[in-house]
This record gives structure tokens, sequence and C-alpha cells, in this order.
């Protein structure tokens, strides 16, 4: 099962691409586990996921082709 991440912002410098694939991924738990395993430095980071557009703030399950996107603090005026 793949599931397709793109970063934005500065999430994209940390983690050195702006795109990526994961396989193996079943929720979004597990997915920023393994994305805070892999790049350390997100721990101190706030940012949201969004899962095909949609914020999500609790776990949500994941599927073949799903498109999840790490998005930075917004700030706005």
């Amino acid at each position: 099962m793949k599931i397709n991440i793109i970063a934005f912002g500065k999430l994209t410098d940390i983690v050195g691409k702006d795109s990526f694939a994961l396989e193996g991924i079943t929720d979004t738990n597990q997915l920023k586990a393994l994305i805070l395993q892999t790049h350390p430095a997100l721990a101190d980071m706030s940012y949201l996921v969004a899962v095909n557009k949609k914020v999500v703030s609790e776990n949500t399950a994941l599927s073949e082709g799903t498109e999840v996107a790490l998005l930075p603090p917004f700030s706005g005026g």
C-alpha cells in the first residue's frame, strides 16, 4: 500500500524534498511516528496533517493512493 506525502514550507527543508511515497502505513499516527523517527527535527515543530485535502486532527485511516500533506503553521492578517 503506497501513500503519497507532500511537504510544504519549512517542512520541505527538514525532510529534504517536497514529495515522497511510503509503503505499509495504515494510519496517520503510524505515519507521524515514522516521520519523526526519520526526521527528529520535526519533533520541535508544529504542523498540520491533511488527508486528501482535508485537515485532520484525529488518527485517520490511510489507504492505497491516499495523499497526505504536511502543512506548516499558517499566519495571516
